[in-house]
């Protein structure tokens, strides 16, 4: 019976979708705002058993198991559609290239998708499981849980919930629905499709950098897309022409070789938290601004720039309001301002035992996780050496290793000082031929400028295919930013999911 239900609905889809096409005859390589519309809105209905299916698979990097899956869906997914797939074998998970030629193109665009998720930590999802997605809508505030049939007569404002489903499965789903609507429109792309999909990306894409070298005339290509992140709060059409990069330090401070009773030893064994505590405090200042000499050289935000940056509709009350904050660092005097620099920053502190563990010890060691995002202006290595020196001059023996017996005996202060670049940031110009292109798209689609945004303030790890290929780049995004990414209870607002497909119904019926 349940087959033959689903049957019968994806029967009704398609009618319409049928019916749709008939009305509008043979479409033109452009498809106009009306006919995105209705085909969108056709096809998110239609596409829903997709993206629950992709969403329905573990994808957790850590698990190359399930990491198999993903890879084995998307090869019949992409070849079903006409695509050639390549595995690029790395030493971790193996890259999936996906290409598409057409007749007469001139030019290649190259796809980026992020098909693995964060980890998950299923006691705080507020649902079965986190790979079992849930339809949910907003009833007095709260998400409440509603049949997954609903999704037939689906309202924008309804949700998925479900890990990846923002950050970045979502966007998947909806290129392949884009890929399917603009076939049974008969619109033909004038340009060859090459789809690279990174199954590492939340573990930093380490293996990326050398595939892309060992396979620079396999994903040669004029441009590339990235279909990842969420629009402008405003959640209006948007357009990002850059990234900040990432490095990560692990720095750990030493105590007794093990914790030891805070009645006998307090007042006596120093404590690497206190120490920790302390060393961080001594980078930054009430401001919230690193004093570290030399953190900001280079970094300038000249007359025009700073027009760029103004011109993104955001509202600073509305963000405090968002993250329930009184005040803001003081890096920039504003969001956009404040997102052109490099960042230091905490992101995890560890040492002893808390909440329903708690001891009365002192610990043997504290450790604290940082990352460092990375601008155009700034070299990382140089950025990792200033807090490694400034580290040195607060009177630490600095190691890359655990210290051994003879050294903590002789040195007062050791620090363990680990660090990885991960990735460098990019920029591309508004008026280069992928923004030009982009832009006329997003117009079109929406009957309004996008919102350009000259670089978000997260990373993206695709600055090997900018530096070694030699090609401009810019984000796409579509999901909805209060989405959970990298957190519990991650969402997709279905509204994003229709005017995804739309979005990218537009951009492969734009003459490139």
């Amino acid at each position: 019976m349940k087959t033959t239900k689903k049957t019968t609905s994806n029967t009704a889809i398609f009618l319409v979708i049928a019916a749709f096409l008939m009305s509008h005859g043979s479409f033109s390589q452009k498809l106009s705002k009306a006919q995105l519309d209705e085909a969108s809105s056709a096809f998110a209905k239609s596409s829903f058993p997709l993206l629950r299916d992709i969403l329905s698979i573990p994808n957790d990097a850590f698990y190359p198991e399930d990491i198999e899956k993903n890879v084995k869906w998307c090869e019949s997914q992409f070849g079903s559609r006409d695509f050639r797939t390549t595995r690029i074998s790395t030493k971790g998970a193996p890259l999936l290239l996906a290409e598409r030629n057409h007749k007469r193109a001139k030019k290649t665009v190259l796809i980026y998708l992020q098909i693995d998720g964060q980890p998950v930590d299923t006691s705080r999802w507020n649902q079965k499981s986190p790979y079992i997605p849930a339809l949910k809508k907003s009833v007095n505030g709260e998400w409440q849980e509603i049949p997954w049939e609903s999704i037939a007569n689906y309202e924008d404002d309804w949700r998925v919930f479900a890990r990846a489903a923002s950050d970045a499965k979502g966007p998947v789903a909806m290129f392949l629905a884009a890929l399917d609507a603009t076939k049974q429109a008969k619109v033909v792309p004038n340009y060859n499709i090459k789809v690279i999909m990174d199954f590492e990306e939340e573990m930093g894409s380490p293996n990326l950098p050398q595939a892309v070298l060992d396979n620079t005339e396999l994903l040669k290509a004029d441009m590339l897309i990235i279909f990842d992140g969420p629009r402008h709060i405003t959640n209006k059409p948007t357009l990002t022409f850059g990234a900040r990069g990432i490095s990560t330090v692990q720095l750990t401070t030493y105590g007794p070789v093990v914790p030891q009773h805070s009645g006998h030893f307090g007042n006596y064994a120093p404590n690497p938290a206190l120490r920790l505590a302390k060393l961080l405090a001594s980078m930054k200042d009430e401001d919230g601004l690193v004093i570290i000499p030399g953190f900001y050289d280079g970094i300038d935000i000249n007359g025009e720039t700073e027009k760029i940056l103004k011109a993104v509709p955001d509202d600073e009350k509305q963000i405090k309001e968002r993250l329930q904050i009184a005040t803001t660092d003081k890096v920039g005097s504003y969001y956009q301002e404040a997102i052109q620099f490099p960042s230091l920053n905490i992101r995890g502190m560890q040492s002893g035992w808390i909440n329903e563990k708690v001891r009365t010890i002192v610990p043997g060691w504290a450790r604290a996780e940082i990352d460092i995002r990375l601008v155009l202006e700034s070299d990382p290595e140089r950025l990792i050496q200033l807090v490694k020196n400034h580290i040195e001059t607060q009177g630490y023996v600095v190691l890359d290793r655990e210290p051994t017996k003879e050294e903590r005996l002789k040195h007062e202060k050791i620090a363990t000082f680990t660090y990885e670049v991960s990735y460098q940031s990019f920029r591309t110009d508004f008026d280069s031929e992928v923004g030009l292109w982009l832009r006329s798209a997003l117009k079109r689609a929406f009957e309004e400028e996008p919102i350009m945004i000259r670089m978000s303030g997260g990373s993206i790890p695709i600055s090997p295919f900018v530096t070694t290929l030699g090609i401009p780049a810019v984000t796409v995004p579509t999901v909805n930013r209060d989405n959970n990414q990298h957190s519990p209870n991650e969402n997709l607002r279905l509204g994003n999911y229709r005017e995804g497909i739309k979005t990218m119904m537009a951009i492969l019926s734009e003459k490139l």
